[in-house]
């Protein structure tokens, strides 16, 4: 384990493996690194893998007041770790972060997102005010596990499968993030057409071929897709790929390979 030093003096740590070309996994919500994990492992035989919690989360610390632009400024940290330079790759929420780096002009070589949940539909800002709205409140009372049951909501689950959630042993550990929660809430809505066009990378956008999600009460199968589709069109050198078979957690041995393809073109 590693630590760098953000900006804002905010420590953020990081598990580094493997030698080779450096690659910084960003996680998701409700993740402190673990998920990520076995994806590192995997691409430690061909690259510098840079798993790292991101703040708020794991062993990294959490400066007040929260901004986007901080988090851009932990990846940018961990790029110098990295000798400078550095390829991207983000999951779900993870994956909006990633490219926000790159919109902002930080040293990624190239940048690959799977599953990035941005909504295509015409009432996405107005739903996702609402969200912020309502999460900010539980938020704000100390309503914790109300907080995940809310995001749980907005990312598909049925009442029966949050109430199961709640009884499970890994609802503790997703109360113990919920604040974080509010992070990633930040970036969600439409795809940000103008900062896409403005990254000047090579971007693959992964998806699944299995993946389903739901908008808020209504259902829909083709809700990472379309963020996918939305997303390509606006990057001017992306690509976009289908995984078969894949839902929207990843099966690292099939993530990994693909990220070597595409990393290992300048490495």
């Amino acid at each position: 384990m590693g630590v760098v030093v953000s900006r804002d003096g905010t420590s953020i740590a990081y598990d580094r493996r493997g030698s080779g070309p450096a690659v910084i996994l960003v996680g998701g919500g409700l993740d402190d690194g673990s998920e990520n994990a076995p994806l590192a492992a995997a691409l430690a035989g061909r690259f510098t893998t840079y798993n790292y919690a991101r703040r708020g989360r794991g062993g990294s610390g959490d400066t007040q007041p929260y901004d986007v632009v901080r988090e851009i400024e932990d990846i940018d940290a961990l790029i110098t770790e990295a000798g400078g330079r550095a390829h991207l790759f983000g999951v779900s929420s993870g994956g909006m972060f990633a490219l926000e780096a790159a919109a902002a002009g930080l040293a990624a070589a190239r940048v690959a997102v799977y599953d990035v949940p941005y909504d295509t539909a015409s009432d996405a800002t107005q739903r996702y005010d609402q969200y912020r709205e309502e999460l900010g409140a539980a938020l704000a009372e100390g309503r914790r596990g109300d907080a995940v049951a809310l995001f749980m909501r907005v990312a598909g689950s049925s009442e029966e499968e949050i109430s199961g959630a709640r009884t499970s042993p890994y609802w503790p550990g997703a109360e113990a993030l919920a604040h974080t929660l509010a992070y990633d809430a930040a970036l969600y809505g439409p795809p940000p057409a103008g900062r896409l066009a403005a990254i000047s990378q090579p971007v693959l956008v992964a998806t699944g071929e299995a993946t389903s999600a739901h908008r808020v009460g209504e259902p829909s199968d083709h809700f990472f897709a379309a963020a996918a589709d939305a997303v390509a069109a606006g990057i001017p050198n992306a690509n976009l790929v289908t995984l078969p078979g894949q839902g929207h957690v990843v099966d690292p041995d099939v993530m990994a390979p693909v990220l070597d393809r595409f990393f290992r073109v300048d490495g």
